[in-house]
């Protein structure tokens, strides 16, 4: 497929970010609408036809009332909408270092961070439509002296990260990394958690676990979370967001720096959804009536582990796509490897049969003929 990303289409106006994602081919498009408008957040739209458009109303998308300022043209092309939206932070005070989020007592919790709230950085500097990737990153100044970022890649082929965790993707997906980077914590033994909420249209959501013996590319982790339509009766195809049960508490991203990553079930957000974000734009207000809206909570750290005073630094990776989410599979090396250590006692046990068999039938004699 032909893959094509810009910033901002059809306007100069630099005060807000939209980035948008176009992944052509096979018939079909595939639009990636991410923002930091309002709540930061990303549309997927999936469109039958490889001249479909993204529309935006800017006048509108920047009003009090963003409803039906995004659209994709022809209408009656799209087939599937869905949108993730990353709503709060929360900093609890971790006083036993358990890394028990769901356990921890309210009173240990600080203040959480409304995303919608920060200011954010122009976002034109980074967008490199070369490598297809993207960052959106606050403004120091109104987080914590820190920022919080959003690191977007788009693929044109399919393939594996250089960076860990080094998730597989396709040309079906995009790659959201967040990190919180320089944050002054509120205490010295702070954690921090990351809430999502989805927006699905039939079925709502589910979560599943998908489990490896190959940790070759992720050592020691062997756990692949995914979520998915629950749509068990829909011939279509699609979105979803998965990742691997790790995040790094260092830019390096070594074995090390590894942070097991703890996700809770997903629950149904009432009338307190984040309003303003660029879903309202899409979805309208059908949003809150036509489509299931739900939430979810991933927490960071390990029992006994680092706090994240120490580096200042927290790193999360994330596929979004459509389709069929992306399975690990034995590398050609590990495949030679395990091919060598099996067939190898086989190949013994193989010829000292055929030795054994043959010494079987030699008969010995001290006698020589008689001519």
């Amino acid at each position: 497929p032909q893959v094509w990303l810009q910033y901002n289409p059809g306007t100069l106006d630099t005060s807000v970010n939209v980035l948008h994602a176009r992944a052509v081919g096979n018939g079909s498009t595939i639009h990636y609408v991410w923002s930091t408008l309002g709540t930061p957040a990303v549309l997927l739209i999936y469109s039958e036809s490889e001249t479909s458009q993204l529309r935006v109303n800017w006048s509108k998308l920047l009003s009090p009332e963003p409803q039906g300022a995004l659209s994709v043209e022809p209408a009656a092309s799209v087939r599937y909408a869905t949108a993730i939206l990353f709503t709060r932070i929360f900093e609890y005070q971790d006083v036993n270092n358990t890394a028990n989020f769901s356990g921890t007592d309210e009173k240990y919790f600080y203040p959480p961070y409304d995303l919608s709230r920060l200011r954010w950085e122009n976002a034109n500097a980074s967008v490199n439509a070369t490598s297809l990737s993207a960052n959106l990153t606050s403004d120091p100044s109104s987080f914590q002296n820190g920022s919080v970022s959003f690191r977007i890649s788009a693929y044109s082929t399919a393939g594996r990260d250089t960076s860990s965790p080094r998730l597989r993707h396709t040309a079906n997906c995009t790659k959201l990394e967040f990190l919180l980077a320089g944050i002054r914590p509120r205490g010295n033994n702070s954690r921090f958690a990351l809430e999502m909420a989805t927006v699905e249209q039939e079925g709502g959501k589910k979560m599943q676990s998908v489990r490896s013996i190959d940790d070759e590319y992720t050592p020691s982790v062997f756990e692949m979370m995914q979520l998915v339509p629950d749509a068990p009766n829909s011939s279509l195809a699609r979105g979803f967001l998965q990742w691997k049960s790790v995040a790094y508490g260092s830019p390096n991203g070594t074995r090390a720096d590894i942070l097991p990553c703890q996700l809770y079930p997903l629950r149904p957000v009432n009338a307190t959804f984040p309003a303003g974000s660029i879903a309202h734009a899409y979805f309208g207000d059908a949003l809150g009536d036509a489509y299931n809206l739900e939430a979810f909570n991933i927490s960071f750290g390990i029992a006994d582990g680092d706090f994240y005073d120490k580096n200042q630094f927290l790193s999360w990776s994330a596929l979004i796509g459509y389709g069929d989410p992306p399975r690990d599979s034995f590398s050609i090396l590990v495949i030679c490897i395990m091919a060598v250590a099996l067939g190898t006692p086989l190949l013994l046990l193989i010829i000292g049969a055929i030795v054994v068999t043959a010494m079987r039938h030699k008969v010995y004699s001290n006698y020589e003929p008689i001519n």
